[in-house]
């Protein structure tokens, strides 16, 4: 398919979905169900074929497509998929169809709405992940939070109302400081050189010439505040228990798996290359607030009396190891930082929906309400098992990847961040373990002695994110192979733009690195648009 428009089409067709199934009626919603599960599936296909036709070893953009959208203000729809969007396409196609088979026999009203709002939520989703103009971004940025709003609205939990709302304000804010910095930083561009443009490729490479380091900090900052919101970093985190707790368990899955990984992944894609010197200079912030919030997570966790807010906590944790290794600005805790955001969503998206199961039997989420679930649900409880060492981080399973390079990586260049933040590794077996006890050891009373054991669906549900993890945990060079390149183009571009090397002498020789030179790629974009 060398002229079919890949990117695109997995970015429309789970839209197209939600619109084929208004014409259903309403009274049918066996049907609507079958539609919703089609289009994630082939949603799902598109994107598995996408990943196993990427070229390892290539660090730019594959598959660009560059469309005219609003001439006026210079903005283009643009898709891209290099080594590290790649991944997070392909987990946001996985979760969506388990997410949906979760919630398709425990959604008893308006089921035609909540489908359809999820298929919306999924392209949103992943727009952001493969738009390269900032317009395009912030559009798909701001238009997930419809989808997501309603979908905690209308079939959360007791305080699912005030959940949504303060998930939506917080993003809000935050998006409203980038849509400042976005117009901003391309006025100043075409104040520079006569062209307007909100091509990220372009204004990198213009970036460092035509900006103050006064003024990049300034941007980066703003930038900051929409992605430290949604990663969410310390102090910023506080709405991400309160949406975990009142979401519906598809909700929370895409929630953890996803959409707290788009700030880490603006990071990523945007700060490095648009402001590299502010990110060489207040790389320490991002340290101090990783650090803060791996330890304060998992201290919180570990206090909770709410199982899924207990799991909420820990994906504080885990955000701040994300956070770590990309604050350490080198090749290894990048790396890390990448894996953890692939090996993250398939542990605690497999929790979330053990916890689900429980709520459904039990209607309580309380751990001192549980215990002793272990007796009559014993296959319900190894999966709890293997989901709880997976999250620990417990060697053979990709949690321990990911986060072991993002403490090497920081060992490398910030030696103490890393020795704090190992001490959360520790805590995280602490909290589970703790858990575990009081919810599925002892001898069952009262309800919990009347349990049922998971069903064929549930296993079928819950098995390939804990078989994926293991498999990711024994052999990572499939996932690494392709996350590398284009990290070490990143690290290499920090070096020529910024006195990194000076600052950081662990970097690697960025002369042997292959690809194209950002000045390169910027002139592909220019010939794109002409």
């Amino acid at each position: 398919m060398p002229d079919f428009p890949i990117l695109t089409a997995i970015v429309v067709t789970p839209i197209i979905g939600a619109a084929l199934m208004t014409l259903i009626p309403a009274r049918r919603p066996e049907i609507t169900r079958i539609v919703a599960l089609l289009f994630t599936v082939a949603t799902l296909g598109l994107s598995i074929w996408l990943l196993w036709n990427f070229k390892v070893g290539d660090p730019d953009f594959q598959y660009v497509e560059n469309y005219e959208w609003i001439p006026g203000l210079g903005a283009r729809f643009i898709l891209g998929v290099d080594g590290i969007s790649i991944f997070m396409v392909v987990i946001t196609a996985l979760l969506m169809p388990i997410g949906l088979l979760a919630s398709a026999h425990h959604v008893d009203h308006r089921v035609k709405a909540f489908f359809g709002w999820f298929l919306v939520l999924e392209t949103a989703i992943m727009g952001i992940f493969l738009s390269l103009d900032l317009i395009g971004f912030f559009v798909f940025w701001e238009f997930m939070l419809v989808p997501m709003y309603f979908l905690i609205q209308g079939w959360g939990h007791d305080n699912r109302r005030y959940a949504a709302t303060k998930f939506f304000l917080y993003t809000a804010v935050g998006s409203a400081l980038m849509l400042a910095c976005t117009l901003v930083l391309g006025f100043l561009h075409e104040a520079s050189t006569g062209l307007l443009t909100f091509d990220f490729r372009i204004l990198a490479a213009w970036g460092f010439g035509g900006l103050s380091i006064t003024t990049e900090t300034i941007l980066f900052l703003g930038f900051m505040a929409a992605f430290a919101i949604k990663a969410p970093l310390f102090p910023f985190h506080t709405w991400l228990p309160d949406v975990h707790t009142e979401a519906p368990t598809a909700g929370s899955v895409v929630l953890a798996g996803v959409i707290i990984k788009m700030g880490a992944y603006g990071f990523i894609r945007f700060s490095f290359e648009l402001f590299p010197r502010a990110t060489v200079d207040l790389a320490p912030l991002l340290l101090i607030t990783a650090v803060i919030g791996i330890l304060y997570g998992s201290i919180v966790a570990a206090m909770q009396r709410d199982l899924k807010r207990l799991v909420a906590y820990s994906s504080v944790a885990h955000m701040g190891f994300v956070i770590l290794g990309l604050a350490s600005l080198t090749v290894i805790g990048l790396n890390g930082a990448t894996f953890i955001m692939v090996s993250h969503p398939l542990t605690t998206g497999a929790l979330f929906l053990i916890i689900g199961f429980i709520y459904e039997r039990r209607h309580t989420r309380q751990i001192d309400e549980l215990g002793g679930i272990w007796k009559p649900a014993p296959v319900l409880t190894a999966l709890f098992i293997v989901a709880m060492f997976a999250g620990i981080g417990l060697p053979g399973f990709s949690g321990f990847v990911g986060e072991f390079l993002a403490l090497a990586g920081t060992f490398i260049s910030e030696r103490p961040y890393a020795i704090l933040a190992a001490v959360g590794v520790v805590l995280a077996a602490v909290y589970m373990l703790w858990a575990f006890q009081r919810v599925f050891t002892g001898k069952p009373t009262g309800e919990n002695a009347k349990m049922t054991d998971a069903t064929k669906r549930e296993i079928l549900l819950v098995a390939p994110l804990l078989v994926l993890s293991l498999f990711l945990g024994l052999y990572p060079k499939p996932v690494l192979e392709r996350i590398e390149p284009t990290v070490r183009q990143k690290i290499a571009f920090l070096e020529q733009k910024t006195d990194y090397r000076q600052k950081r002498p662990h970097g690697f020789d960025s002369n042997r690195l292959g690809g194209e030179s950002y000045k390169d790629l910027a002139k592909k974009a220019l010939k794109e648009q002409r």
